[in-house]
């Protein structure tokens, strides 16, 4: 298969909008910890909360590592246009691969987080509703 200039550009955009999400992502989990913290000093829930700080702490990590290869994607495409520019098309080859299979980790981190999250507000849903 042959690789030209454009073809690691085009994940240029998606990479984009998938950082913006990620960065989304976390100011959402940023503003529930201030809200915890806020719940945790005024009230005696702290057993409660407990839980939920491990929770957030953890989908924290996960979101730190969704940036994380995020950002390897981009530095491999930028590296395959850069190897592609230079006319050594083998490395540009297994870069670009780098880059891709990094892009699929970062995502899988993301469905991963995205499920804690929904038992997270499952959690809240069902101690609203008594249960």
């Amino acid at each position: 298969m042959d690789i030209t200039i454009n073809t690691p550009a085009l994940l240029f955009p998606a990479i984009s909008l998938v950082m913006l999400a990620y960065t989304n992502r976390f100011l959402a989990l940023a503003s529930v910890t201030r809200n915890l913290h806020d719940r945790y000093k005024s009230r005696e829930e702290k057993v409660i909360i407990h839980g939920q700080i491990k929770s957030i702490r953890f989908r924290l990590k996960l979101v730190q590592y969704m940036q994380a290869f995020g950002i390897l994607t981009f530095i491999g495409c930028i590296l395959c246009m850069y190897c592609i520019y230079i006319e050594t098309m083998l490395v540009a080859h297994y870069v670009f691969a780098f880059s891709l299979l990094c892009f699929v980790i970062s995502l899988l981190i993301s469905l991963w987080e995205i499920q804690l999250s929904n038992k997270a507000l499952e959690m809240q849903l069902s101690d609203m509703e008594g249960l």
